[in-house]
């Protein structure tokens, strides 16, 4: 009888061997959690169609970060849903606004202990639901949207917020939010630029979210799926401009963008797992058809060994615990 020379499953012979053997490791810190807060709610707000989200009040977004902050996620992702919306997003800039006073309150609960991260775009503070400024056309003004995009950045670093997420797609956005910026002293302030961020079906529940008020679509500007070395020029384009991090998103459609683009750059790299992402695991193990908390962590894994260096995840805290409690 002939006995194999190679025995590769010597490497997989106990849980302890496994560990050590590990190519790709996640630690809590490599995960955001990304959080909406709503003005005028007294109560948190069930998101239907992300069962376990919500939106958030001041007070229970607080307590959320706190959460996270408990259990060493690395930063938490703020997004606002204003109680008045306009054309040009007035509510995104205002000092009085429910994104940079939600900022403010968790910049002051969890500040020293994570990166407090707010998302940078006009979508959930217009009247159209688009990411930008419009012409009297109805078509997404690209520099007019910069002016905004720069006066928004500048507001949120004033409120606390420690890195940005550019997420509108808009040419050049880079470079006139860190001109803004570096002009306002700001200059520790980091971006993180959405370079690859894919206009698709994933992001359904995502509108329930914050309220969209969108009509029409964002395919304009933001990216066609079947383009994959597009990703990478928007990455570079991005980085050449000041990026201090770049993201694709979605994160599981979309891996092999992302393994692309951490070859490319030299910068860290970030991959938002949506509430498309989320929902359907949700979904699924609601029904019985798989191993929620094993799924969860294989489409993380998953993500991890594509290249990302930061997942942006609604399952942070949770999985962060699950680590955690791992490693004890």
């Amino acid at each position: 009888m002939t006995f194999p020379t190679h025995r590769p499953r010597r490497l997989r012979q106990s849980g302890a061997v496994r560990r050590l053997m590990a190519e790709t490791h996640l630690v809590p810190s490599q995960l955001v959690l990304p959080m909406f807060v709503r003005e005028g709610l007294t109560e948190p707000q069930p998101i239907s169609s992300m069962p376990g989200q919500q939106q958030h009040t001041i007070d229970t977004l607080r307590r959320a970060a706190a959460e996270a902050a408990e259990v060493g996620v690395g930063g938490v992702m703020l997004f606002g849903v204003p109680a008045v919306r306009d054309a040009i997003g007035s509510g995104a800039d205002d000092p009085a606004g429910i994104l940079n006073i939600a900022t403010a309150a968790v910049a002051e609960e969890v500040g020293d202990q994570l990166v407090v991260q707010t998302d940078l775009c006009l979508d959930e503070f217009t009247d159209h639901g688009h990411c930008g400024v419009l012409t009297d056309e109805g078509v997404v003004d690209n520099d007019a949207t910069l002016e905004r995009y720069a006066s928004m950045g500048v507001a949120q670093a004033r409120a606390g917020s420690q890195l940005l997420g550019l997420s509108g797609m808009m040419d050049g956005q880079v470079d006139a939010v860190r001109r803004a910026l570096d002009a306002e002293g700001h200059v520790d302030t980091l971006i993180m630029a959405y370079s690859a961020k894919y206009a698709g079906a994933f992001y359904g529940p995502f509108r329930e979210a914050v309220d969209s008020q969108l009509t029409g679509d964002r395919r304009t500007y933001q990216m066609d799926p079947p383009n994959a070395r597009e990703g990478v020029r928007e990455a570079l384009l991005d980085v050449e401009e000041g990026a201090d991090a770049v993201m694709v998103k979605p994160a599981l459609p979309y891996l092999d963008v992302l393994a692309d683009v951490r070859q490319s750059v030299d910068v860290p790299v970030w991959a938002y797992q949506v509430s498309g992402e989320y929902s359907m695991v949700e979904a699924a193990a609601q029904n019985g058809w798989l191993d929620r908390r094993a799924t969860i962590m294989d489409s993380l894994m998953a993500i991890r060994r594509a290249g990302a260096d930061t997942i942006l995840t609604y399952w942070a805290t949770e999985a962060a615990g699950w680590i955690r409690d791992s490693l004890r």
